[in-house]
C-alpha cells in the first residue's frame, strides 16, 4: 500500500550549545504538513537544551523521531539533571513522550511513502571499541596509543555506563535486546535505520584522526544492513555529512557538527537530509 506525499527528512548533530547551531534550528521547518524527522542523536548536553530543541521540532513536523547521541548521554557539569547511564536515559526517553517524539524504546512506527511502507527504527546501541586502530588487538592496546596520540573522546569523563560495569557491557545488552525487536518485524517490511552511529565501520576510514573509529560503533552490527531490508542506514557522530553505499544499502550520514566545521562546507548550513522517497537535500 502507497501512502502520501511526505518526505522522510534527517538531521543529526545538532549541537545547540552553539548559539549559530540553536538558529539554525529556530529555522529548521518542513516542507509540507506530512513530513517526519529522524533526529540521529547529539542534540545537545543539557536536558533544557535538548528539551527546547524537540519540543520546537515535534510542534513542525507531522513525527519526530529520536535515537541518542553520546552528548546526550553525558553528565554534564553544567547540567542541572545528574543523572548518570541508563537512568539518564530513561530520563530522556520519558521527556521525549511527554513531546510525541518516538524514541528506541516505543514501537517501530510505519512510515507510508509513495513506494509503499517502511519500518522507522530509531536504535540505540552506544560501542564497544571493537573498531581498534591498526595494529591494536585489544581495548587497552587502543586506549594507551590513543593517549599516545593525544585523541581521547569526552565519554571517558563524561558518559558513565551506570549500572552496567562498562560502556561495552551496556553495548553488547543494547545491541542484544534491538537485535530481538528487529528479527519479530515482519519479513517483507524494508527498514530505515536510524543511529547515532554508523552500523558498519567503513564510514570511519576517512576520520582525520583514525583512533577516533573505538568511540563510533560496534561490529557486532557489520551485517545488520544486510539482515534487516535496510533502504537506508542514517547516522551522525562523525560530523563528516555525506551518502555512502556499502552492500548495495545507502549509509547517510546526517550531521550539523559545529560552527567552525559547517561554515567551510559549501551550501547552506542545517539543511535536512531526505531519505525517501529519494536521497538527497530538502527541498
Amino acid at each position: 500500500m502507497t501512502g502520501g506525499t511526505g518526505q522522510l527528512l534527517a538531521i543529526s548533530d545538532l549541537h545547540i550549545s552553539y548559539p549559530e547551531n540553536r538558529a539554525l534550528v529556530e529555522q529548521m521547518a518542513p516542507g509540507s504538513d506530512d513530513d517526519w524527522l529522524l533526529v540521529a542523536g547529539d542534540v545537545a548536553e543539557k536536558v533544557d537544551d535538548i528539551r527546547w530543541a524537540l519540543s520546537t521540532l515535534a510542534s513542525r513536523f507531522r513525527k519526530v523521531v529520536w535515537a541518542p547521541g553520546n552528548h546526550e548521554l553525558w553528565t554534564h557539569p553544567k547540567d542541572a539533571v545528574t543523572l548518570r547511564g541508563a537512568a539518564r536515559y530513561e530520563h530522556l526517553v520519558e521527556l521525549c513522550r511527554e513531546l510525541g517524539v518516538t524514541t528506541p524504546e516505543d514501537p517501530y512506527p510505519v512510515w507510508n511513502g509513495p513506494t509503499g511502507p517502511v519500518a522507522i527504527a530509531p536504535l540505540f546501541l552506544l560501542y564497544d571499541y571493537s573498531f581498534l586502530p591498526a595494529g591494536c588487538a585489544t581495548k587497552a592496546e587502543g586506549l594507551a596509543y590513543a593517549n599516545e596520540t593525544g585523541v581521547i573522546c569526552s565519554d571517558e569523563y563524561l558518559l558513565h555506563p551506570d549500572p552496567y560495569p562498562s560502556r561495552e557491557a551496556w553495548c553488547r545488552d543494547r545491541v542484544a535486546e534491538t537485535e530481538r525487536r528487529l528479527m519479530a518485524l515482519d519479513e517483507d517490511l524494508p527498514t530505515v535505520l536510524v543511529n547515532h552511529y554508523p552500523l558498519h565501520r567503513h564510514p570511519t576510514d576517512v576520520l582525520r584522526y583514525p583512533e577516533f573509529a573505538m568511540w563510533c560503533g560496534t561490529r557486532l552490527t557489520a551485517d545488520w544492513h544486510r539482515r534487516f531490508r535496510v533502504t537506508a542506514m542514517v547516522y551522525g557522530h562523525l560530523h563528516i555529512p555525506r551518502t555512502t553505499w556499502h552492500e548495495g544499502v545507502r549509509f547517510e550520514e546526517v550531521s550539523v557538527g559545529y560552527p567552525r566545521e559547517w561554515r567551510t562546507r559549501p551550501g547552506a548550513p542545517g539543511r535536512l537530509r531526505r531519505i525517501l522517497p529519494t536521497g538527497g537535500q530538502s527541498k
